[in-house]
């Protein structure tokens, strides 16, 4: 009896923990949908929003740029997130390893106020200097850029230290260079844990907005910052109507990629198994 009351008491509280998390989410869909401008009042079935969107010019920019931004920043920060993850698994001693990993998982830890403030103070002063950069899209990147590469770090170096290191020593053994080591054989087995550090840190850049309020400059809004601008405002059906296909959006790519990753990984594991038996 006393498991039976145990069980049902933990399920009881995941599901009221994916209640809370997920039941905001549907509303917001939902009244996206709505005929009527007030909110929680439901006028009728209408898609006059989403029409809306086409002529929203603010918007779309928005969107535009804060999609090009995710983009730059999540392939920048695999980039930089490999290396240091390579570092710091590959090299256990060196010169100012401790000094190293501490800059790292620094932005894991401060908060994004500090970290916007800090590097707008840095921008502005380099700006006065050399007349670049312009606060926009290279200064809200080059935020984003250090608050995902911290992110990427982690994904890919617990990846590298569940990695079989016999697998670069046999073919450091046939006589391949380190390069073509890490090239042929370290990121083709670690492609799934930069996939997943790809869409973390793409999902953390499109969605940022303290970061973007401090590095933007005059008609560099990301979509965010907008949204945010309209809500302080009173909400706007036309950032349901966002919401609801950014989560559309969001949902197809996480669906993919984990069909993605579980077939690479069925497929991963029969080759072992071969290999073994062979």
């Amino acid at each position: 009896m006393t498991q039976f009351l145990h069980r049902w008491f933990g399920r009881g509280w995941l599901s009221l923990g994916y209640l809370f998390l997920y039941i905001p989410i549907v509303v917001l869909v939902v009244f996206s949908f709505n005929s009527s401008r007030q909110d929680m009042v439901w006028s009728g079935f209408s898609l006059q929003w989403y029409a809306a969107l086409a002529s929203d010019t603010e918007i779309i920019s928005g969107f535009g740029l804060s999609l090009r931004i995710a983009l730059l920043t999540a392939c920048g920060s695999v980039v930089l997130g490999t290396f240091a993850a390579f570092v710091l698994d590959r090299y256990q001693r060196f010169k100012g390893r401790t000094l190293f990993t501490g800059m790292v998982s620094a932005p894991l830890v401060m908060p994004e106020v500090i970290i916007g403030l800090s590097l707008l103070l840095m921008l502005v002063s380099v700006q006065k200097m050399f007349g670049f950069p312009e606060r926009g899209l290279v200064t809200i990147w080059l935020g984003h850029t250090l608050l995902g590469m911290a992110y990427a770090t982690v994904v890919i170096q617990s990846r590298l230290q569940e990695m079989n290191k016999s697998l670069e020593e046999a073919a450091m053994d046939l006589g391949c260079r380190p390069f073509q080591v890490f090239f042929l054989v370290t990121l083709p087995n670690i492609k799934q844990a930069l996939g997943s550090a790809w869409l973390l840190t793409f999902t953390l850049s499109l969605d940022d907005v303290v970061l973007s309020a401090f590095l933007s400059g005059p008609g560099s809004s990301t979509m965010p910052i907008v949204i945010f601008s309209r809500a302080r405002l009173g909400l706007d059906p036309r950032v349901n109507a966002v919401a609801a296909l950014t989560i559309l959006v969001v949902s197809i790519g996480v669906i993919a990629s984990s069909l993605y990753i579980a077939r690479a990984e069925r497929l991963r594991s029969k080759q072992l198994a071969a290999a073994a038996k062979g």
